[in-house]
């Protein structure tokens, strides 16, 4: 089978942190809050489900998955790899315990799924848009994630085979324009951001022109995001930004940002641009279609 991760057939659940497995027990407890009423009339007979997958794409969040029922006192035998490509209607996995506790762990498990593997999914065609151009920059999900959800989606993206961009707030400076706008301008908020964040934090700008950039970098920035450029004037700023800091022994990353879409992100790629990030990768991504179904009484 083919795989979509850069560590081929194998889970990433190596990189979760310790406390990833708190998030599954928060999800089991706001789908629960008080009496499973649904649970009453079927009881705790032994029993097992089928894990189907129904759509084309890519399997992502095997960790979570078994965890959920793990957690609910079931065992999850796996007949697919992480990061491998999904063939409909195809029998990815059976889960075995109580039947109440599968019914409590179904919906939980299967939303998480959809989810996960759509967003590794698209990362993968993104992925593979890259490799067929011979671009040779990155490709980037960006923050827009799901409050509370952000742990599996960027997993998704790496399972994909897309670089995950900040984790969070703490993971390297970015300055956007609110904060240029509040601090007074491009070099006193970067200044600001290198005394508190030291030499272990790059910085990056998000410039609106050529001159913005100028500015940013000759202030300290590592990397500067066009915003919202198009076309050949993209490619023209990022080439012109890219020849004049290289004439002055300046290396800077340049990355593109804004309006990038799976259908248009091939017009994007060029060699003086070394990063593409797509909200898209997350905002409005097409789930992978999953079910859970427990087998009959014989």
């Amino acid at each position: 089978m083919t795989s979509a991760s850069p560590n081929q057939n194998s889970s990433l659940n190596h990189l979760l942190p310790p406390n990833w497995k708190t998030k599954i027990t928060e999800w089991l407890q706001e789908d629960i809050p008080s009496f499973d009423y649904g649970g009453y009339v079927v009881g705790e007979k032994e029993t097992t489900a089928i894990l189907y997958g129904k759509s084309e794409g890519i399997v992502a969040g095997v960790p979570f998955f078994t965890e959920i029922f793990e957690q609910l006192g079931c065992r999850v035998e796996w007949h697919v790899k992480e990061g491998e490509v999904l063939k409909p209607i195809q029998t990815c996995a059976h889960v075995y315990g109580p039947v109440r506790q599968i019914l409590i762990g179904e919906r939980t498990a299967l939303n998480m799924m959809a989810r996960c593997s759509g967003i590794a999914s698209q990362a993968h065609r993104l992925r593979i848009l890259k490799e067929k151009n011979g671009f040779k920059g990155v490709i980037a999900g960006t923050r827009k994630t799901t409050p509370g959800f952000r742990l599996v989606e960027k997993y998704g993206m790496l399972v994909g085979g897309a670089d995950t961009h900040r984790m969070d707030l703490s993971s390297m400076i970015m300055l956007k324009d609110n904060h240029v706008w509040s601090t007074g301008s491009i070099t006193a908020a970067v200044q600001k951001a290198k005394a508190v964040g030291g030499f272990a934090l790059k910085i990056e700008v998000e410039c609106r022109s050529e001159e913005e950039a100028d500015e940013a970098i000759a202030a300290g920035a590592d990397i500067v995001m066009l915003d919202n450029y198009e076309g050949d004037a993209l490619k023209i700023a990022a080439g012109n930004i890219k020849q004049r800091w290289a004439a002055k022994g300046r290396q800077v990353l340049v990355e593109c940002s804004g309006g990038v879409t799976e259908q248009n992100i091939e017009g994007y790629f060029c060699d003086a641009i070394d990063i593409i990030s797509l909200g898209s990768m997350t905002q409005g991504v097409s789930f992978v279609d999953f079910s859970l179904k427990v087998q009959k009484n014989a």
